[in-house]
């Protein structure tokens, strides 16, 4: 950060998500934790603030809480990305912009959805003519996705991605693109049939490893060993 201060930069700062912030057992990662991390991140003096949910684990009531509590005790911008593996994770970015979030992070309606991010059209879409109006053209972005929903049918070997959003998500915690690398690692070793399985390992390994942040290289040790 000092670095990236020297030239200058925007320098962003990121809290990961974990957990349920909601969930009165999982005290490890309760909103005391994450102003703390805020507050500690202003004063080596980011510019930015990122709320990064890799799995999709911020749910909406959780979102409006975060968001709405870092807002009162720290006086940076915030920037929440989320995927939505859970199927549900638009309505975090719809709560997140009730509690005055600055930036979200969302996909292309054809490239929305699953362990991506929350449809962009739709969002748009929802707060037109509200105080939190994008601006956006809409019949625009329903062209670009149009485009990208033709061009994705030619990768579509490689489309590993969940059909459909799953709260199964809520159980094993894996960030989106964990998720579908290890589904694909799972059939590659004859273990596909076997995924509720893996899912259920791997919430068990993540408590051995003492309910750790699962983002790149930590995630990898909890599939590693999953898979093991």
């Amino acid at each position: 950060m000092e670095a990236v201060q020297d030239t200058h930069a925007i320098c962003e700062a990121a809290i990961c998500y974990t957990g349920d912030l909601l969930d009165p057992k999982r005290t490890k990662y309760s909103l005391a934790y994450y102003i703390k991390l805020a507050k500690e991140l202003e004063r080596m003096g980011a510019h930015f603030l990122a709320i990064k949910d890799m799995a999709g684990l911020c749910r909406p009531y959780a979102a409006y809480q975060l968001v709405q509590a870092i807002k009162e005790e720290v006086g940076l911008p915030i920037h929440f990305h989320t995927h939505d593996t859970s199927g549900i994770n638009a309505a975090s970015i719809l709560q997140a912009s009730d509690a005055k979030v600055d930036v979200v992070d969302l996909a292309l309606a054809s490239m929305s959805g699953s362990t991506s991010q929350p449809n962009l059209n739709s969002i748009v879409a929802s707060l037109q003519r509200t105080p939190r109006d994008t601006g956006l053209d809409l019949d625009t972005l329903n062209e670009f996705s149009d485009y990208w929903e033709q061009i994705r049918l030619i990768y579509a070997p490689f489309d590993t991605a969940p059909k459909s959003g799953s709260a199964e998500v809520y159980l094993h915690e894996m960030p989106g693109g964990q998720y579908t690398n290890l589904k694909e690692q799972a059939a590659s070793m004859g273990l596909g049939q076997r995924w509720p399985e893996i899912a259920r390992c791997y919430a068990e390994v993540n408590q051995l490893f003492g309910d750790i942040v699962k983002v790149t290289p930590s995630s990898k040790v909890v599939g590693d060993m999953t898979m093991f």
